[in-house]
């Protein structure tokens, strides 16, 4: 199976348990249903209903659909190993939290449950500090469950009140009824009915936010782009709808938690994303869109111009990214301090490194030649190429790295790339060769020790390659004969929407876990167990 991916989102808790947590959540504290009599005001149709409710501070939320045939078939996918795995942790979330508390998925919550659940998590800064002292992490901050038949939850709320132990207590925020639940000493839920949806939080002041976005204050769907990209993703068929509101997510998770917020404020992030998650036999697709914030200092182009290089690239392509323009790219990347943080080469110790190295200025000397459409691809030899290799030293290299950029001054280029040999040979004594690969011409240094090859030269448009690792030129010189846009793996993972879009990004992750040749690092088994079920 392959994996592509159009915006980036990380996901750190299975939404399967949290479902059940979600659930859990409202059963547990045994204030499910009485509350329903007490407001019924309907919210006005719109994208994401449940999203009117989420505040804007919100990192993270998902809204995941509650439509059993699409958890039967998210359960077929992975492998024999991954989904032991999910269902042994599926059994014990329910034993310790749903048959523990004398409560029934199938039978106390699913009757009433509406179409979808929505889940929101925001930063410990927003959190109240009696919340930041329990290690409860499989609890998202707030969750929203839309109430679909009114009769079965009241059937709920009597089996609650029937158990001995629960206790609540009843206050009032801005008008509406706050009821707030302690089953022990570390439990403490806050649970209130806003039109026709539920909303449950282990923290009061989330449960006030929310309030104060019923009311009128800004929430996650009408902030600015939200509902115009939603509407260019959304299908009927979704099992889940995801958004990160990036700036808020990077200073949530970022190790610095200190200094994070700092550096958000300093240079803040301009950018919010939203992913369609959708199921289809064939695997998981994400289609995902992300948009500058009003205002934004950050300078893009709508051009689809990332599309030519990858016709350049074999079939046998391990994996590709590719953009439109590379100098708008590393604007991007440079500008977005929060975002360096996370990455574990920040852009200040890639110039620095390419400097000390190859005396060479990122900017100057290679990027001011840089204005067009660039791709950077893992490729593996040939068969035939990989017989021929013997390295005393070193067992051969399966793959390299090739970099194709096309150029807006060629000769500036070729003046960076005759500096960049005169180092090599004068600095680290290695012989440069000018050759021929398939009768073009190029030029190739290689390093005894280890094996590594360089190569770099020319193909038609201006366009300048670079490749690093197994001699892979063959691969790319002349044209191949079969090109990655032409693999039916490719063809069947890299969506042709949004279009135009900027880049693509495809990863054929079985074939790079499977290859012998690669020598990658052994992955721990809990997460060669996820790779492999991708």
């Amino acid at each position: 199976m392959s994996l592509a991916i159009k915006s980036m989102t990380k996901k750190k808790k299975s939404f399967l348990l949290l479902i059940f947590a979600a659930a859990v959540l409202v059963v547990g504290g045994g204030v499910t249903a009485y509350w329903l009599l007490v407001r019924r005001q309907i919210l006005q149709p719109d994208i994401q209903l449940s999203t009117q409710l989420v505040p804007q501070n919100a990192f993270f939320t998902a809204s995941i659909s509650t439509d059993s045939k699409q958890w039967q078939q998210l359960l077929k996918y992975g492998t024999t190993d991954s989904r032991q795995v999910l269902e042994k942790q599926l059994a014990q979330l329910q034993e310790n939290l749903l048959t523990a508390n004398g409560y029934n998925y199938q039978q106390d919550i699913k009757p009433w449950l509406g179409e979808d659940v929505t889940l929101a998590y925001f930063s410990p800064r927003d959190l109240s500090p009696a919340v930041l002292s329990n290690d409860q992490s499989v609890f998202p901050s707030l969750i929203v469950l839309p109430i679909d038949k009114l009769t079965q939850a009241m059937e709920l709320f009597k089996k609650a009140k029937s158990q001995s132990g629960k206790q609540w207590v009843e206050r009032t925020y801005r008008g509406i009824q706050v009821y707030e639940t302690n089953k022990s000493n570390s439990q403490k839920y806050s649970v209130a009915v806003l039109g026709r949806f539920l909303v449950v939080s282990e923290n009061t002041k989330i449960i006030d936010q929310v309030i104060d976005t019923y009311k009128g204050a800004i929430s996650v769907a009408s902030k600015a782009g939200y509902q115009d990209a939603i509407a260019q993703i959304k299908t009927d068929q979704s099992f889940a709808q995801l958004y990160i509101n990036l700036p808020a997510f990077l200073a949530a998770v970022a190790s610095d938690a200190q200094e994070q917020p700092k550096k958000t404020a300093a240079k803040p992030l301009k950018q919010d994303i939203v992913t369609t998650v959708t199921l289809a036999p064939e695997g998981i697709s994400f289609e995902g869109i992300s948009w500058l914030k009003p205002r934004s200092t950050v300078n893009t182009s709508n051009q689809n111009s990332g599309s030519f290089l990858p016709r350049r690239m074999p079939a046998s392509t391990l994996g590709i990214i590719s953009g439109g323009n590379i100098r708008e790219f590393w604007q991007y990347y440079t500008e977005q301090e929060a975002l360096n943080s996370l990455i574990p080469i920040s852009p200040d110790n890639f110039q620095a490194g390419l400097k000390t190295t190859l005396g060479l200025d990122w900017e100057k000397d290679l990027l001011s030649w840089m204005e067009g459409e660039f791709a950077l691809a893992l490729i593996p030899m040939s068969p035939e190429q990989l017989a021929l290799q013997d390295n005393p030293y070193s067992a051969p290299l399966g793959a390299g790295i090739a970099l194709m950029v096309k150029v807006s001054d060629r000769s500036s280029a070729q003046a960076s790339l005759q500096q960049l040999d005169d180092l090599i040979t004068n600095g680290y004594q290695l012989p440069v060769v000018e050759t021929q690969v398939n009768g073009q011409p190029m030029v190739s240094w290689t390093a005894t020790l280890g094996g590594v090859n360089a190569t770099h030269g020319w193909l038609e448009g201006n366009v300048v390659f670079f490749t690093l690792g197994a001699p892979i030129a063959s691969e790319l010189v002349p044209q191949p004969q079969k090109t990655l846009i032409q693999a039916p793996l490719f063809q069947n993972t890299v969506p042709t929407k949004p279009n135009p879009n900027t880049g693509q990004f495809f990863l054929d992750v079985e074939r790079t876990l499977n290859s012998s040749n690669l020598n990658l690092a052994q992955l721990p088994t809990q997460q060669e167990i996820l790779a492999k079920a991708i």
